[in-house]
């Protein structure tokens, strides 16, 4: 893959902060920042916070899941897991049981309840993404989500 050159450096004349606001890096944060506000937000409407979400969303497409692999894959700190699937389970969108493969761990599953809560949580979503994105025409939306694909793909 070929690899565009550094951004030129500020022109003299040109204040360092002007020069800073103009990077690449500094760009994708600010948007970054801005869709997390976002998102957080929309899902606080519901009564949700992110992390609560992503483990929601982690047991939707793994469960039953162990506790330890739902960690794993989340990345969430095992303490942290812990406080999480506590929340979850005393809102009853999950359950906790014990594996039937290893008695020593729990198997976490999403309810009927956690379902129809994960909906309307991706449906909050959508709606911030697209608040998110209104500044762009429907191309340029494509457009920019491929790019960003890329950039984030680069990293791998």
């Amino acid at each position: 893959m070929t690899r565009n050159a550094p951004a030129a450096a500020p022109a003299a004349d040109e204040p360092a902060l002007a020069h800073v606001r103009t990077l690449p890096s500094w760009l994708l944060n600010r948007a970054s920042a801005r869709g997390r506000r976002l998102v957080t937000e929309a899902l606080a409407r519901d009564g949700m916070r992110m992390p609560h979400h992503a483990v929601l969303s982690a047991v939707a497409d793994l469960g039953p899941v162990a506790q330890a692999e739902l960690g794993r894959t989340t990345g969430f700190d095992p303490k942290d897991m812990v406080g999480i699937l506590n929340d979850l389970q005393a809102q009853e969108l999950i359950t906790r049981a014990p594996d039937p493969a290893d008695r020593r761990k729990n198997a976490i599953n999403l309810t009927p309840a956690g379902r129809r809560r994960l909906a309307r949580l991706a449906k909050l979503g959508d709606e911030a993404n697209e608040t998110l994105l209104a500044a762009l025409s429907p191309a340029e939306r494509e457009l920019f989500l491929a790019l960003l694909t890329r950039v984030v793909e680069d990293d791998d």
